[in-house]
């Protein structure tokens, strides 16, 4: 399994934060989050929510951002094992950066 975060920025102008959790082999979506403030509650609840029915991965690929970080219990809880990625190193997770991908990024009014 792999996991990533990506941000939808919204006709409003507001910035939305995408949680995918995928399967490696198919390349299958296993879980979407989506929230405007992801906490370490919220993020830990996924992970939750991703595996409820003791089908948990034995692996799970994820990166150093800073709201992985309370996963570290839960996924211990679990009796997951978290490979982390290297530092600017998005290849390594390559399953969730090819189906996020490099979009254009919409510049809101309020930021120019």
């Amino acid at each position: 399994m792999a996991a990533d975060f990506f941000v939808v920025p919204t006709a409003t102008c507001r910035l939305l934060f995408v949680l995918v959790i995928l399967a490696h082999e198919r390349r299958r979506v296993v879980h979407v989050g989506v929230t405007d403030h992801p906490t370490a509650a919220w993020t830990a609840q996924q992970l939750r929510e991703a595996f409820p029915w003791n089908d948990v991965p034995r692996f799970l690929v994820r990166d150093r951002d800073a709201t992985f970080h309370a996963w570290a219990t839960t996924a211990r809880a679990m009796d997951i094992h978290e490979v982390v990625t290297a530092v600017r190193s998005p290849w390594q997770n390559s399953y969730a950066e090819r189906l996020i991908g490099r979009g254009a990024f919409i510049r809101c009014p309020a930021t120019l």
